[in-house]
């Protein structure tokens, strides 16, 4: 992630909870904070309702390539929380990557056209 770093620390992640926006679709739930950095920090959650470890690892790093390729296209200056949710587990890379976009989208987060930049 060149633009952005992760969210680690429980308050950071709480702080985004309780005064983000939150919006999902069938896959994803994604929760949007403006922070006072000029890069973005994604923070992604896969409970245990998912899967087990291999399967949460799977999906977690499913969320951060579909970033990562197209994090280019995102605004900056965010905090965002992508949950995955139970349904998610035996989705391809290309389905997620699509919803995520959709949330970001859905969020007026990204871009115009919310095109793919990279393949």
């Amino acid at each position: 992630m060149k633009y952005s770093e992760s969210l680690k620390k429980n308050r950071d992640f709480q702080q985004v909870y309780r005064h983000g926006t939150s919006l999902s679709n069938r896959y994803l739930v994604m929760y949007v904070l403006k922070n006072q950095y000029n890069r973005n920090r994604l923070g992604i959650s896969v409970s245990k309702k998912v899967g087990n470890s291999v399967v949460r690892h799977r999906v977690t790093r499913l969320i951060r390539e579909s970033y990562r390729l197209n994090e280019i296209i995102f605004h900056t200056g965010l905090d965002i929380v992508v949950i995955a949710r139970p349904s998610a587990k035996d989705r391809s890379y290309r389905e997620i990557e699509s919803a995520l976009l959709h949330l970001a989208g859905k969020h007026h987060i990204a871009g115009e056209g919310n095109e793919k930049i990279s393949d």
